[in-house]
């Protein structure tokens, strides 16, 4: 039996072969990779590639982005390296997430190593915690203020909670392993619930509602707020030159 794994593989050498690409990074990015996946969750699969370059003189230009179409089971789309690199200049989080996904489908060892100093060079703790302010903010009032909601919801808001609670820590990018983010900055008395809300997300379906938990709630809107008073104090970020951006990429494309 063909496993899901074999055809990720699959499409990846197809799309390498069908766009004259190579992969760099290719990972999960979604539920499964932060470990806390449902039985019915589907596969959230990213990379990072490169062209020739004599692709990147073309005045006509190309796109930097390559999309799949998306199936019940599988999503699968990447960045040009020029995106990559354009995006790491802003200290995107959902990219560097990416370096630290647990599951990787292919790797490039050389550009992995050659990568980890940029992302410590170019991460900004306050660009990072917008993003994970904004998404917790987003999600909380959307879907965890009924009665009943769906208990995959609070691990779109817990999530992003516990990633700022992170950087205001320790000041690098968050782990992607929701479990890692629990152990280091949730407080002690609300994993019990956090685990029986694990147990249910592991364990249902998508669609699984369950009574509002207050405690929780309680939780990540006191987190929320405290959050957006630390921004509003925060320094705006240094500029930044892109001159090691610059190099790499010169470094990275070939004929």
């Amino acid at each position: 039996m063909v496993t899901m794994k074999e055809i990720i593989e699959s499409k990846l050498k197809e799309i390498e072969l069908t766009e004259n690409v190579r992969i760099l990074l290719a990972v999960e990015s979604g539920s499964r990779a932060w470990g806390f996946a449902s039985p019915d969750s589907d596969y959230d699969v990213r990379f990072i590639y490169v062209r020739k370059r004599s692709d990147y003189l073309k005045l006509e230009g190309i796109r930097d982005v390559i999309e799949l179409p998306i199936d019940e089971v599988l999503d699968i789309n990447g960045w040009d390296i020029t995106k990559a690199l354009k995006l790491l200049y802003k200290s995107n989080p959902t990219l560097i997430e990416w370096f630290t996904s647990p599951i990787v489908y292919r790797r490039d060892d050389e550009f992995l190593e050659k990568m980890k100093p940029l992302i410590k060079e170019y991460f900004s703790s306050k660009n990072e915690l917008y993003h994970y302010l904004s998404m917790a903010e987003s999600n909380f009032k959307k879907f965890l203020q009924g009665e009943m909601v769906k208990a995959k919801s609070y691990f779109y808001v817990l999530r992003p909670v516990l990633a700022c609670m992170w950087i205001l820590d320790k000041e690098t990018p968050p782990p992607m392993l929701f479990e890692e983010l629990v152990k280091a900055e949730l407080p002690e008395e609300l994993k019990d619930d956090v685990d029986r809300l694990l147990d249910i997300k592991m364990n249902s379906p998508e669609i699984k509602m369950i009574p509002r938990v207050d405690v929780i709630n309680s939780y990540l809107g006191e987190s929320i707020d405290e959050v957006k008073r630390i921004i509003l104090s925060m320094d705006e970020p240094a500029n930044r030159s892109w001159d090691s951006l610059n190099q790499f990429f010169l470094s990275e494309i070939s004929e």
